[in-house]
Formats: structure tokens, C-alpha cells, sequence
């Protein structure tokens, strides 16, 4: 209609800067969206498939803590006493760019949704590689403890998601670019004083343009959103 603004479509970052294209790297979006996902699918913060004779795993740290409801309260919590949050699940039916290890087709990420002083934090993760049909075989967890109130910070805990994995190209942020130093002199300074002074950078604009338009917001929490992305290079 007369007057309404049409979007411009995206473009392909390797056009835009045909020196890019050798820095590609096979990457696997994995594009979460809210849902109700069981523990026989690929989810986000969903159930996952555990065998009934692996006890559920717990948080023993000393110190982990939560801000809770009021953020300039510190929370100590009891250690042992918290049960690991299920995070990610993938089968390798679903994300075919991903390699498992030989004889494993399930992949499962859980975390200790508390916040932690010490290496690697905040969360504590743990990650499990499993075989689908020696799962089911053995018998499944009949219920998975979940974390109760005061044993989890807000910001990491993922809203239930399906998944739709696709496979993309990801590039390299210019700081991480062949040859770049930031040195005088070097394209690199130049781009670091534009970004400075609200210019956008050649680089930065790309990958704008290759990403495309925004799409849904992703699963809560801020560490929950890490998970959305899974690199396979």
C-alpha cells in the first residue's frame, strides 16, 4: 500500500566482502521457540531422556548463590542440596553438521542454575553424551527433581523451548580477522575509532545484513541465550 515502508532483503555477507568467504565457518542455529518439548525431542530447557539407574545430578558447591527476588541480597545456599537444571538435549538426527562420538547419538547439557565465584561460572555445567536406544532399553528417570524456589538465579533458567536446528555460515568478528592488530595504521584502528564515535564499522553493518531481520525473542535468562547457538567447526 501507498505510504508503507518495504524491508530490505538481507544479503549475503560473502557479496558484501568477498574476503570473507574463506573465513567461514559451518555453524548450527538452533533456533528455540517456546513450547512443551519431551524428553524424546531435541528441546531447550525441556526433559530429557536419563536412564532410571543414573541418579540425577546435584550442585555440591560451597559458596554458589542466588540474588533471589531482591538483587542486593545474597543468598547462600545449603551446599548439596540443589538439583542441576536440564538445559539442552540434541539428537543427532536433528543436527546432522554436529559430530557425536562414536557410538552416541544423544547429547545433554545441565547446569547448577546458581551463581558461582569460582572457574568455569557463573553456572556449572556438565555434559553428557549417550547412546538413544541404550537409554530407552534400561528404562527412563521416572520424575527429574526440580529445582525449587531460592535454588536457582532467574537468569539461568531457559523457558521450555522446541528446537528447529539449520545449518548457517558464521564469521569472525573483526577483532578475531587475519592480520588485524589495531596497530596505526591498521584497518583495524580506523574501524575501532568508528565504532567509538557511532559509526558503523564495514564489518559490524555485514553482519547485520547477513543475519537478517531479528526474529523471536529467545528463551529467558541472559546464560540461557548462550545455548541457542551450537558451533560444529
Amino acid at each position: 500500500m501507498p505510504g508503507e515502508a518495504t524491508e530490505s532483503p538481507a544479503k549475503d555477507l560473502r557479496s558484501l566482502i568477498p574476503e570473507y568467504a574463506s573465513l567461514a565457518r559451518e555453524t548450527v542455529l538452533l533456533n528455540p521457540e517456546p513450547g512443551d518439548p519431551g524428553p524424546r525431542e531435541s528441546s531447550l530447557g525441556g526433559g530429557l531422556l536419563w536412564p532410571v539407574d543414573e541418579p540425577w545430578p546435584y550442585c555440591a558447591q560451597e559458596d554458589h548463590w542466588t540474588f533471589g527476588t531482591d538483587w542486593r541480597n545474597r543468598t547462600e545456599i545449603v551446599p548439596g542440596a540443589v538439583p542441576m537444571v536440564p538445559i539442552l538435549q540434541l539428537f543427532a538426527r536433528d543436527v546432522p553438521g554436529l559430530e557425536f562420538p562414536e557410538g552416541k547419538d544423544l547429547l545433554q547439557l545441565v547446569w547448577c542454575a546458581l551463581i558461582h565465584e569460582q572457574d568455569p561460572g557463573p553456572v556449572m555445567p556438565r555434559l553428557y553424551w549417550r547412546n538413544e536406544t541404550e537409554v530407552v532399553r534400561g528404562g527412563l528417570l521416572p520424575e527429574i527433581p526440580e529445582a525449587g524456589e531460592g535454588e536457582y538465579d532467574e537468569d539461568h533458567m531457559p523457558a521450555p523451548s522446541t528446537l528447529s536446528p539449520a545449518a548457517a555460515d558464521d564469521y569472525p568478528r573483526w577483532l578475531d580477522l587475519p592480520g588485524t592488530s589495531g596497530r596505526p595504521g591498521n584497518p583495524v584502528s580506523g574501524s575501532r575509532r568508528a565504532a567509538r564515535n557511532g559509526h558503523r564499522t564495514p564489518t559490524s553493518s555485514a553482519r547485520r545484513s547477513a543475519a537478517g531481520p531479528p526474529g523471536p525473542s529467545p528463551p529467558t535468562g541472559r546464560t540461557a541465550r548462550a545455548a541457542t547457538a551450537w558451533s560444529t567447526s
